[in-house]
């Protein structure tokens, strides 16, 4: 049977595990979808600081994403301006979840097909069973076009803001737009 790969699973699924899309997948997808992007091939960038230069030349509002897993066991994708402090606590509160933490490495690959440092919004395309809640920072909301590495940190792809929210939509996901930092007095929000 193609599109099935056998592996450990770390996460408890009633199905077999479908072959995890890749950029050239995801490329198809959007363009089946009517949504029209921009990428932008650079050498691989892991974190935000590596990815000033790339900010310089592309245009828009550039993410990090999270990748966590509360307490209760649900996961989560958030989607954060890079320059957000994210404040986990109090997104913990806002989002209605249990204390978070980081998600491990076997378990995004399993869940989101992708690896450490290229955790993007757009690995939603293979979460098949819907197991990720998805977060997007509200800071992001203003900008116009907002960018993210297309399953691999190699490249950057800027998508129309109101683009990026229907196609999160389009893989089944219905994101949750919340302020991700402190309050003016410092304070968790």
């Amino acid at each position: 049977m193609t599109g099935i790969v056998s592996r450990p699973l770390l996460y408890a699924l009633d199905r077999p595990i479908l072959a995890m899309k890749t950029r050239s997948d995801l490329m198809k997808r959007l363009e089946e979808l009517g949504i029209p992007v921009t990428t932008v091939d650079h050498p691989a960038v892991f974190t935000v600081s590596e990815s000033v230069e790339i900010d310089r030349i592309i245009p828009g509002g550039h993410t990090k994403n999270l990748f966590l897993k509360d307490a209760k066991g649900k996961l989560w994708l958030v989607v954060a301006h890079a320059h957000t402090e994210v404040d986990l606590k109090a997104l913990s509160r806002r989002a209605g979840a249990g204390r978070f933490s980081f998600g491990r490495a076997d378990l995004l690959q399993e869940v989101l097909g992708v690896s450490p440092g290229s955790v993007t919004v757009f690995a939603l395309i293979n979460d098949h069973d819907g197991l990720v809640s998805v977060v997007v920072d509200e800071a992001l909301m203003a900008f116009d076009t907002v960018n993210g590495h297309p399953l691999e940190n190699v490249a950057t792809t800027n998508i129309a803001r109101d683009d990026l929210l229907r196609f999160i939509r389009a893989c089944g996901h219905e994101p949750r737009i919340l302020y991700l930092g402190r309050d003016a007095a410092g304070e968790p929000g």
